[in-house]
């Protein structure tokens, strides 16, 4: 079994790009993501090792669905080794591009210390099949050791700002958060049912999650009565 005996001493300080590179290589995978989620609300990835796993980082962050997002959601992994024909159905919206874009297998890992939820780790590869045992095994320890190295990291930082280590090469999509706040506010929900209503009106009108967050940011676009008032009302 390939697992904590590759890394050196003090190697739970990896750097993130580092670190997903090394998740991908111990479980023997064709790529690995990092998504940070907070509550119901995916925050955006720390690292990725290609642009596939990019992709699929992408993907659940600008839909809300995936192996990552349920990982997070359920406390436990969630293995899906057959994206193409799979035994459930689940994922309507991610599940297409992700096979259009050659991923076969995917395999989400959360990201837990303690009772404390981070986000989840992402696995995939071009082929179908089941993890091993020792993937298995390999991939519920990685999960620890990013989760640990992301509480370590982000030890340093000021309160309420994300640690340089982490933000360095991350992509967190501050608009879509300032967005959702907008939003918010507008509407009078939360931040969760903000985000849900742009992800709507992003795949309703089959725009980027990014693109609409920038209209409302730069106040091209509103969600409250105003706008219906104008004849602009999204969805």
């Amino acid at each position: 079994m390939r697992i904590l005996s590759e890394l050196e001493p003090g190697q739970a300080r990896l750097g993130t790009k580092k670190l997903c590179e090394v998740c991908a290589e111990v479980t023997e995978m064709s790529g690995a993501g990092i998504m940070l989620m907070s509550g119901e609300i995916a925050r955006g990835s720390v690292c990725t090792t290609n642009a596939v796993s990019a992709l699929i980082e992408d993907l659940q962050y600008s839909l809300g669905e995936g192996p990552c997002v349920d990982a997070h959601r359920r406390g436990r992994p969630v293995l899906e080794p057959d994206l193409a024909h799979p035994d459930e159905w689940r994922w309507p919206a991610f599940r297409g591009p992700a096979v259009d874009a050659g991923v076969r297998g995917v395999f989400g890992f959360p990201l837990q210390v303690g009772t404390v939820r981070l986000g989840a780790l992402n696995l995939y590869r071009d082929r179908p099949g089941p993890l091993s045992d020792n993937q298995h095994t390999d991939a519920v320890v990685m999960a620890g050791v990013a989760a640990e190295s992301v509480l370590l990291m982000q030890a340093g930082a000021r309160p309420g700002q994300l640690a340089a280590e982490l933000e360095s090469g991350a992509d967190f999509r501050y608009v879509v958060h300032q967005a959702a706040g907008m939003v918010s506010a507008q509407l009078g929900i939360n931040v969760g049912q903000a985000l849900v209503r742009l992800r709507a009106y992003a795949f309703a009108n089959d725009r980027s999650l990014t693109g609409v967050a920038e209209d409302v940011v730069n106040r091209r676009l509103r969600f409250d009565d105003r706008q219906a008032e104008e004849g602009d009302f999204p969805g």
